[in-house]
């Protein structure tokens, strides 16, 4: 049985009395099961936890007073490995169920309603389904350039097509774009994989909705999708940043590591996660 060994942390200066919304903890997915994890932030605070039911998304939230904030997260999870049909239908928008419906509309990094005539002469007429969306991430990957820093927190799906650079969230925001342009429902994914290259970070890529399930894109193809460890589930960026912050702050350090490894032999398959074990220093 695979597993993934997760450190993370972040350290920031916080000049002013700041609110800290993050989300770093892995996602209650069926996708995976955390077998053990800790969170430790210091100096020792109130901190409160939330669960999003509707995407599993884990939310911390605490207020920080001037001075150095450290947050570390340590997580080992057992990946549940499901395998994807070789064929699978697109579903009309007039079956498209209530809760998937709003990924089909347009958001705040992804502009299918401006980037439907450039979807439709690059896509349009390829038969419709799993193998269309696949083309959709062959295409990415073959047009557009990995350039770290290229790119901006403010970067759109539309910037990235005309750019034809950037990074894993670009290549996630064009591939979503692309796909709600042509009425495929498509979300943002970030979560923590390892990466044969260093150095390592959260990790974006998307999924469609195709015949009534959610299926995995890398446009990167840095790292298998398999492995992931899903963190945060959106619309787009806007839904699933590591740490949105209220405040003046300045980020001083952000290391992750992300090791792969086997169960270790008398490991229960499918246990029920524990609970969050939270320490403050």
């Amino acid at each position: 049985m695979h597993t993934a060994q997760i450190d993370a942390l972040l350290e920031y200066e916080v000049r002013s009395p700041t609110h800290f919304l993050f989300n770093l903890e892995a996602a209650f997915h069926e996708g995976h099961q955390v077998v053990q994890e800790r969170l430790t932030i210091t100096p020792s605070m109130k901190v409160r936890n939330f669960c999003d039911e509707r995407s599993g998304n884990r939310f911390i939230r605490l207020d920080a007073s001037k001075g150095v904030l450290s947050i570390n997260y340590h997580a080992r999870v057992q990946l549940v490995a499901t395998p994807v049909p070789l064929h699978l239908d697109e579903t009309p928008v007039t079956a498209v169920p209530d809760e998937v419906l709003r990924y089909l509309m347009p958001s705040r990094y992804c502009e299918s309603d401006t980037m439907s005539r450039a979807a439709q002469q690059l896509f349009g007429q390829l038969p419709p389904g799993l193998g269309r969306v696949r083309a959709i991430e062959s295409w990415i990957h073959e047009s557009i350039a990995y350039l770290p820093g290229f790119s901006s927190s403010t970067t759109t799906g539309q910037n990235v097509f005309v750019q034809r650079a950037g990074v894993c969230r670009d290549f996630a925001h064009l591939g979503i774009t692309l796909c709600r342009a042509l009425n495929i429902p498509a979300r943002l994914v970030v979560g923590y994989v390892h990466f044969d290259e260093p150095p390592q970070d959260f990790h974006a890529l998307f999924e469609a909705w195709l015949d009534d399930r959610w299926v995995l894109f890398d446009p990167t193809r840095m790292a298998p999708i398999d492995r992931l460890v899903r963190v945060g589930t959106g619309r787009d960026a806007k839904d699933v940043a590591f740490a949105t912050i209220f405040g003046d702050v300045q980020m001083l350090r952000k290391e992750l590591t992300v090791d792969e490894g086997d169960m270790p032999p008398g490991q229960p398959a499918g246990a029920q996660p524990p609970a969050l074990t939270l320490v403050t220093a």
